[in-house]
């Protein structure tokens, strides 16, 4: 009986660098909440962002 071996899901250098981009922003939005309050379109953005990160992690992982 054949055991499979899942493999992790490699994302390419794009990808993987706008992952990067959308954890920072993250941490860089939160610290503007935490130190002038709540700015509604840089969350807006940052969700952007991330819908995008997503979709080019799904289209490249294919």
């Amino acid at each position: 009986m054949a055991l499979h071996q899942k493999k992790g899901v490699r994302m390419p250098g794009s990808a993987k660098s706008m992952g990067v981009l959308t954890v920072g922003t993250l941490v860089v939005i939160s610290a503007y909440t935490v130190a002038l309050g709540s700015n509604g379109w840089l969350w807006f953005g940052w969700i952007v962002l991330g819908l995008v990160t997503m979709g080019l992690a799904a289209t490249h992982s294919r």
